[in-house]
């Protein structure tokens, strides 16, 4: 393991450190003491939680992906090991960092909120299971994170990127959610651009496409990174944006052309 400090200078404490692992190191282990989180720069971590004697591994990290934040957020010793899966780059961010990253930030908020909704959902489900409850809260009863969509939750109407010709049906409802799945909340958006997405550009949850009156529109969501582009030209945050048939749109890097059936 390799680390590098970072500091802003003068006598102001280091709130940053970059690691290196090797594949196969662990990150830390369930029981350590922690007063900070980490974000992947680079390669695979996974989430490992000993059950018995065997090790179930509860998340699949990836670059951009963060861990280890309830350490930060209730300082507890950690819950589970964390794994070097690849070749990793992380970033440490100790407490001072976090609440800065958090004001700047707040799609990091987010996340952290739909990570523990989620997994109260889930522990509700359990809980019933014990209880030997005849019906499931359906209101917070969490769905398998890789669900299929049925057929008829799909419309024709399509985003379809150019370089692959991979069509990306919008949901049966007034809205569609664009992004990537999201692994630390187990959340799939219904449009999701990981397959094409090879140089993660697009965000987790980057933008979605509303329903407006008898046409629709597309909307970026806040703490989007690398843009949203109608026709080449940049699209306003939290602003609905008409979109019309054979409409060129940028999500990141991906280039994608509108259909409508």
């Amino acid at each position: 393991m390799k680390a590098v400090f970072k500091t802003t200078g003068g006598k102001e404490p280091v709130r940053e450190q970059a690691l290196s692992f090797t594949a196969g190191d662990f990150i830390f282990r369930e029981g350590d003491l922690g007063t900070e989180m980490f974000i992947i720069q680079e390669g695979t971590v996974h989430i490992l939680k000993k059950l018995g004697a065997e090790s179930r591994i509860l998340s699949r990290l990836e670059k951009g992906d963060f861990f280890g934040e309830m350490a930060v957020l209730e300082n507890i010793p950690r819950s589970a090991d964390a794994l070097a899966h690849t070749d990793v780059r992380i970033i440490a961010i100790n407490g001072s960092r976090f609440d800065e990253m958090i004001r700047r930030n707040p799609e990091i908020s987010v996340r952290i909120m739909r990570k523990y909704s989620r997994r109260l959902r889930d522990a509700n489900v359990l809980l019933q299971q014990f209880a030997g409850a005849d019906k499931i809260d359906l209101e917070h009863a969490a769905l398998p994170p890789d669900a299929p969509k049925s057929p008829e939750a799909v419309t024709r109407h399509r985003l379809v990127d150019v370089a692959t010709g991979t069509a990306f049906f919008f949901s049966k409802g007034p809205e569609t959610t664009i992004g990537r799945s999201d692994p630390v909340t187990g959340i799939l958006p219904d449009i999701d651009l990981t397959q094409v997405d090879s140089h993660r550009s697009v965000s987790r949850r980057h933008a979605k496409i509303v329903r407006q009156g008898e046409g629709w529109g597309i909307l970026e969501e806040v703490g989007t990174v690398n843009g949203t582009y109608v026709n080449d030209e940049r699209i306003p945050t939290g602003v609905a944006v008409p979109i019309r048939h054979g409409d060129r749109v940028r999500i990141g890097l991906i280039q994608m052309k509108i259909v409508f059936e």
